[in-house]
C-alpha cells in the first residue's frame, strides 16, 4: 500500500493537545496540507479565529514525529488504508457534520461513499422482537443495496452485521479502538468474515487505543454522520444509541425507531423518540425506502409549465439545480450550491411559500 510522506503530518495533527477535530478542519480550511500547518510561522497559526496563542504554540511546540513511526509500520504491515480529511476517498458524508475525525483508519474493501448507507442500532440486550425485525427490516432493504452501518456490538449491532453477511449487503463496524483488536473479542470471526465478503471496519482511533468507556460517543458520532438515515431497533431511555440517535438529529439525518410495547423498558427509548417527533415510526423496510425517496412514486403526467414568478439569485440557484435533476436531497444542494446551508434552507423555504418547490419525503426536494 502507498502511504505519502504527508501521512506523518496527517497522524502529528490528531496528537497535538488543544487540537481537537473542530480545530483541525479550521486550520485544514487555511492551509493546503497537514504539512504546511506545521511548518507555518506562529505568528500566522495565531490569527486564525479559534486557534490563538495556545493552540499556535501547541503546534509549534510539536515534537513527537519520529514516535509517530511505529503508527505507520503498523498501518503498513496490516494493510489499513488511512483516509485523511481532505482525501476523495474520505466518507463525504461526514465533511457536512461541524466535527468531522481528522483522519479515519480503514480495514476493507467497502465503498465508504456508497449511494445509500444506513446505520441500524440498539440495545445490547435484544428481544426475539428486536431479532425478528432487525432481519425483517434488513430483508426488505435488500433491493436497494445499501452499506450497513452498525457499532460491531452485542445485540441489534452483531444482528444487522451478520444478517447483512447472509443478505450479501456490505457492512461496515465502526469501533471505539485501534485496529490492533476486537472489541468483544467474541466477535473477532464476524468482524474478519466482514472484511473478507466486501465491507470492512472502520475507526479514527489509533493502533493500542483501548475501547474506553469515553470512545463509544466519539465513535458514534461516526455513525450517525457517514449515514443517510439512523434506524433504530430496541434501546432504553439511556444509552449508546439514544446518543447516536441524537448526533443523527444534529446532523440532519433522518433518523427512524421502531415502536414497541409501552411497558417494555428496552423499547422505551425508541417510543420516547417517536413521541418527541425525533424520529420517524417505522414498521418494515419499506417504510424506509419510501421516506428516503428509494422508491420511485408514480405521478400523473403533466405539462411542464414556466415559472414567471420572481426569484432572488439564492433562489435561481436552487431552481437551476433542480432543473437538472428530478430531486435533490438536501446534503446535495448544500454541496452544490455556492451558497451556505441557512442561505439554502431559506431559499427553500421561500420557494416552497411561492409554489415553485415541493418537500418530499427524505429530506428531498423537487420542483412542483
Amino acid at each position: 500500500m502507498n502511504y505519502t510522506t504527508d501521512l506523518i503530518y496527517q497522524l502529528a495533527l490528531t496528537q497535538v493537545p488543544h487540537i481537537g477535530a473542530v480545530q483541525a478542519r479550521i486550520l485544514l480550511d487555511h492551509f493546503e496540507s497537514a504539512a504546511a500547518i506545521f511548518k507555518a510561522r506562529k505568528s500566522a497559526l495565531e490569527k486564525i479565529e479559534g486557534i490563538g496563542t495556545v493552540r499556535a504554540a501547541a503546534i509549534k511546540e510539536f515534537d513527537r514525529f519520529a514516535a509517530l513511526e511505529p503508527e505507520i509500520r503498523f498501518l503498513e504491515e496490516n494493510e489499513i488504508k488511512p483516509l485523511f480529511l481532505k482525501d476523495p476517498g474520505y466518507p463525504q458524508r461526514l465533511l457536512h457534520c461541524y466535527d468531522p475525525p481528522t483522519l479515519l483508519f480503514f480495514k476493507g474493501t467497502a465503498n465508504l461513499n456508497a449511494p445509500k448507507i444506513i446505520s441500524i442500532i440498539g440495545t445490547r440486550n435484544n428481544t426475539e422482537y428486536g431479532k425478528q425485525l432487525t432481519h425483517t427490516l434488513l430483508e426488505e432493504l435488500t433491493p436497494h443495496q445499501p452499506l450497513i452501518l452498525s457499532g460491531l456490538a452485542f445485540g441489534v449491532d452483531a444482528l444487522a452485521h451478520k444478517k447483512s453477511l447472509k443478505l450479501q449487503l456490505p457492512t461496515v463496524g465502526v469501533l471505539a479502538h485501534g485496529l490492533h483488536t476486537i472489541y468483544p473479542f467474541q466477535h473477532a470471526a464476524l468482524a474478519k468474515e466482514m472484511i473478507l465478503s466486501g465491507g470492512g471496519l472502520l475507526t479514527e482511533f489509533t493502533s493500542h487505543t483501548r475501547p474506553d468507556r469515553h470512545n463509544f460517543p466519539t465513535r458514534n458520532r461516526i455513525v450517525a454522520g457517514m449515514s443517510d438515515a439512523t434506524v433504530v431497533i430496541e434501546t432504553a431511555v439511556k444509552g449508546g444509541s439514544m446518543i447516536t440517535a441524537n448526533l443523527a438529529l444534529g446532523y440532519n439525518r433522518d433518523v427512524f425507531a421502531v415502536p414497541g410495547r409501552i411497558t417494555d423498558t428496552r423499547s422505551e427509548g425508541c417510543n420516547l423518540l417517536i413521541q418527541q417527533n425525533k424520529a420517524q415510526l417505522i414498521r418494515n423496510g419499506k417504510d424506509i425506502a419510501v421516506a428516503m425517496g428509494w422508491e420511485a412514486v408514480k405521478k400523473p403526467a403533466t405539462v411542464q409549465r414556466e415559472l414567471f414568478i420572481e426569484l432572488s439569485s439564492e433562489e435561481r440557484e436552487v431552481v437551476q439545480l433542480l432543473q437538472v435533476k428530478e430531486q435533490l436531497h438536501i446534503d446535495e444542494l448544500n454541496r452544490s450550491c455556492g451558497l451556505n446551508s441557512s442561505s439554502v434552507a431559506a431559499a427553500l423555504l421561500s420557494l416552497e411559500l411561492k409554489g415553485a418547490v415541493q418537500s418530499l419525503p427524505g429530506k428531498l426536494y423537487a420542483l412542483s
